[in-house]
């Protein structure tokens, strides 16, 4: 593992109780504008990555997206893929997601097989990550796909269990997500519960509508949150982001 890589940047963050903005972006659903602002504010400081990709990628626009906003800033970009066929050669990693928290086998290896040898023949950076669906207080679009349960948000027990299973199992990150637009976001307890039991990089995601959420998953122990429809719902995120003196950022 070089010294520089993303991967080892997220291990220091767990070790030195650092955290991380990551910005969600979905193709299908990025506008001229919104990508305008994003690398503003990626110019201004307040975004540390950029994550792409989605549930659903209609569009044939992700290598387009990923170019434009490595010639633009200086932010690293990260693939969170719905599938096999969102792989892009020219970001800076991809999360190797296995989803952990259901039972769909094409999902914790099945698809991987599709692309394995393509994705290793690249320079990418792979970073095997165990995926973990919460309920969020409304089905997603992941659960629909996948087809499968989500782990229920007042089940503390089950997430930890399943983290620390997905860490012994050899991956290299947890990332937490009660998907997009959710209702509700993971509930503090669990994601101090998570973070206390594993010593792997946390990721939270889903839900996180503002500065004052986001700085509680911080608090709680998650290393990287990742926004997406806060940036676009709400206007007065980045002014408010600033105000609190997000650390690290």
């Amino acid at each position: 593992m070089e010294s520089n890589s993303i991967f080892t940047s997220w291990k220091n963050l767990k070790l030195q109780k650092n955290t991380a903005l990551a910005v969600l972006i979905d193709p299908d659903k990025l506008t001229p504008t919104n990508y305008k602002n994003f690398i503003l504010y990626a110019k201004k400081g307040f975004i540390n990555y950029f994550f792409i990709g989605g549930s659903l990628v209609l569009n044939n626009k992700m290598v387009q997206v990923i170019d434009n906003l490595k010639s633009n800033s200086k932010v690293p970009v990260v693939l969170f893929p719905g599938n096999p066929s969102q792989f892009c050669k020219n970001a800076d990693a991809l999360l190797f997601l296995s989803l952990i928290s259901g039972r769909n086998p094409d999902l914790l290896i099945g698809q991987h097989v599709l692309n394995a040898v393509q994705i290793k023949k690249t320079k990418i950076e792979v970073i095997p990550t165990g995926y973990m669906l919460i309920d969020g207080g409304k089905p997603t679009s992941v659960s629909y796909i996948s087809n499968t349960l989500p782990i229920p948000a007042n089940k503390t027990d089950i997430a930890v269990s399943t983290a620390v299973a997905g860490e012994l199992l050899g991956l290299k990150t947890i990332f937490m997500d009660a998907g997009s637009g959710a209702i509700n976001p993971i509930p503090n307890e669990m994601i101090q519960a998570v973070s206390k039991h594993t010593t792997c990089p946390l990721i939270v995601g889903g839900g996180v509508k503002d500065v004052k959420k986001m700085t509680s998953c911080f608090d709680s122990g998650a290393n990287i949150v990742v926004i997406g429809n806060a940036f676009e719902s709400n206007p007065n995120f980045i002014k408010e982001l600033y105000k609190n003196s997000v650390k690290e950022l």
